[in-house]
């Protein structure tokens, strides 16, 4: 009775060991890949669940189907136009045939990794500064393709592929920086003129307008003289244009006008007189003052019959 006891004992430590043995559980992100007698039978791939095994028979190999994030380190290379750049990019992507991954590639993610630092050299050396800095977009398709052409017999798919940073040398940051001042320079430039020959455009309609309207000028003049006399800690100089004498004149009446124009020619002294040979005639007030000297009289001469009769 002991002696059975014990030997149905041992027969269920032994079943519970062989079911422990043979029961498998794959989660819902992993493949499992069956191994019976070192071989990959066809169809032996097990989804997610339980998966029982054959005791002594089968192993089992499970593999993560998941997208698997894979930073690359930064590379050091000289670009088309020979300039020294430091490259760092990251790929993303998954695992599409969990079998040829457990068979084929011993260590599918540095194979992956040695890949991608080899293409990252490889499309650097290919491209110019200018397409690193502004058009990584087009990089990065180039980079996949290259990456996904060989990973795809490993049962890897590529999904995306960018690149994260470029570090270029001091001197370089430098020139480039004096390039991007230049150029908002010449933007500068380029809009101001842009400004000055509208508002030259704008000034010569308004001006051609004044010209037709005269007393639109007056009231341009007095809005200005408005807007000075606002400060009121500034000197006003208020100019007497003759333009503003013009438009009095044309408003004056003609009495006003004939009244000013008689003051006017009496307060104005009288011209000289001339004498019909056109030599202005002498007043004889004012006698003629000569430089030079009169000359003495010179002594009269007695002559002997003049003498006799004296």
């Amino acid at each position: 009775m002991i002696v059975a006891i014990a030997l149905c004992i041992a027969v269920l430590v032994v079943a519970a060991t062989l079911v422990g043995t043979s029961v498998r559980i794959v989660r819902q992100y992993e493949r499992g890949v069956v191994f019976r007698f070192g071989r990959v039978e066809p169809g032996t791939t097990r989804a997610p669940g339980i998966v029982l095994l054959w005791p002594l028979a089968d192993r089992m190999t499970k593999v993560n189907m998941q997208i698997v994030t894979l930073p690359v380190p930064a590379q050091d290379g000289i670009t088309r136009d020979n300039v020294t750049v430091r490259v760092d990019a990251v790929i993303y992507f998954r695992v599409v045939d969990p079998v040829r991954v457990a068979v084929d590639v011993q260590d599918y993610m540095s194979a992956v990794g040695q890949l991608a630092q080899t293409s990252l050299r490889s499309i650097i050396g290919k491209s110019d500064l200018d397409d690193l800095l502004s058009n990584r977009e087009k990089l990065n398709q180039g980079l996949e393709l290259m990456i996904d052409t060989p990973v795809m017999d490993w049962g890897l798919h590529i999904d995306r592929v960018e690149i994260k940073d470029v570090s270029l040398p001091e001197s370089m940051k430098r020139s480039m920086s004096r390039q991007a001042e230049a150029e908002r320079e010449r933007r500068a430039r380029v809009i101001t003129a842009d400004g000055e020959r509208q508002a030259a455009a704008a000034l010569s309609d308004a001006a051609e307008m004044m010209s037709n309207h005269p007393a639109s000028l007056q009231l341009r003049l007095l809005e200005t003289v408005v807007e000075v006399a606002a400060e009121k800690n500034s000197t006003l100089v208020l100019p007497f244009p003759v333009e503003l004498l013009r438009f009095l004149e044309r408003i004056t009446p003609e009495e006003d006008r004939g009244a000013e124009n008689r003051a006017a020619r009496e307060s104005v002294p009288p011209l000289p007189q001339q004498n019909p040979i056109g030599s202005t005639a002498r007043l004889r007030s004012t006698p003629r003052l000569s430089s030079r000297p009169r000359p003495r009289p010179r002594p009269r001469k007695r002559t002997p019959v003049r003498a006799a009769r004296r």
